[in-house]
């Protein structure tokens, strides 16, 4: 998530399907699944009431966190015309995020960067990816996805809904110009909430 320009109060618990425990591993705690983070987003698109209470601003990004499902981060995005993220990944977090309204646009590289380590990176051809999210429109992800999300319309807001599991350590931010992609900085969740 980057940080948008204007934030708003914390929305009511938004009810969340049931959390499972995954890579069969005995812990004390749940970890929800990528398809229960997918089942979530789109659930919670379908609210009308909860995505018509988001207040737009016609400069600047607004948002409210939500109760995820086993403990995952969410949030409910408004995005005015020509608004994005820039490039990023969500470090060791994976997720899922869907349109609620309007239409985004996703730019994501097919290809597994190092966590750590380095500054400068020169991508090979073939790496890049674009796809179309109109309203109900979706798609998970595994950790340290690097992609940037857009909203080309120059009229309409659009609103998305995200969940993250873990809840986000962290954020990297990517400046890329042609094939190179370089670290820029890494913000932590004290930077964003």
């Amino acid at each position: 998530m980057s940080s948008p320009r204007s934030a708003v109060p914390t929305a009511a618990a938004v009810p969340s399907p049931s959390a499972a425990v995954t890579g069969g591993s005995a812990t004390s705690s749940t970890a929800p699944t990528v398809a229960e983070l997918m089942d979530f987003v789109r659930s919670t698109a379908r609210d009308e009431e909860l995505i018509a209470s988001l207040p737009l601003d016609p400069d600047g990004r607004t948002w409210i966190r939500l109760d995820g499902p086993g403990g995952s981060e969410a949030w409910l995005i408004g995005w005015p015309p020509g608004t994005g993220t820039g490039w990023h990944d969500h470090a060791d977090s994976f997720g899922a995020f869907t349109t609620a309204a309007g239409a985004l646009k996703e730019h994501s590289l097919a290809v597994r960067l190092p966590t750590d380590g380095w500054k400068t990176l020169e991508l090979t051809d073939g790496v890049d990816r674009s796809r179309e999210l109109a309203t109900g429109q979706g798609r998970a992800f595994g950790q340290n996805h690097v992609h940037e999300v857009v909203n080309e319309s120059e009229v309409a807001h659009a609103v998305s809904v995200h969940a993250y599991y873990p809840p986000l350590p962290r954020i990297r931010r990517f400046s890329r110009t042609g094939a190179v992609l370089r670290l820029e900085q890494t913000e932590r969740p004290e930077d964003w909430q």
